[in-house]
C-alpha cells in the first residue's frame, strides 16, 4: 500500500488543521492507522494510533486536541488538529500496519506542520 500525507502548514498558536492521508495500490480496510510525528532534532513519535480492533490511542500531548479518523470508501485516514501549541510544530507521518500484524511497516512521504507563537 502506498500513502500520501498532505494537509500540513503554517499556522498560528491556537489555530487548527486537518491532516489527510489517502492510500493507493490496496485498501487500507484492515489495517492498523496512525499517525505520527517528528519534531525538530527529536526522533519520531506517536500521536495516534487506530486499531482495527477499536481502541485509539493518543499521545498525552495531544489527548483532547487531536482526533484520528477514517474513511474506508474514500481510502484515506485524517489527523484533525485543534488548538494547536508550537510544541506541535514536526514533520507529520500517516502510517499503516499489514493485514494482520500490529506494528507500522508503510509510511506516507511526511507532511510538515509549523506552529507559530
Amino acid at each position: 500500500v502506498q500513502l500520501q500525507a498532505s494537509g500540513g502548514g503554517l499556522v498560528q498558536a491556537g489555530g487548527s488543521l486537518r491532516l489527510s492521508c489517502t492510500a493507493s495500490e490496496d485498501r487500507i480496510s484492515g489495517r492498523n492507522l496512525a499517525w505520527y510525528r517528528q519534531p525538530p532534532g527529536q526522533q519520531r513519535e506517536l500521536v495516534a494510533y487506530e486499531s482495527t480492533r477499536g481502541p485509539i490511542d493518543y499521545a498525552d500531548s495531544v489527548k483532547g486536541r487531536f482526533t484520528i479518523s477514517s474513511n474506508g470508501r474514500e481510502n484515506s485516514v485524517y489527523l484533525q488538529m485543534t488548538n494547536l501549541k508550537p510544541e506541535d510544530t514536526a514533520v507529520y507521518y500517516c502510517g499503516a500496519s499489514p493485514r494482520g500484524r500490529s506494528e507500522i511497516a508503510y509510511w506516507g512521504q511526511g507532511t510538515q506542520v509549523t506552529v507559530s507563537s
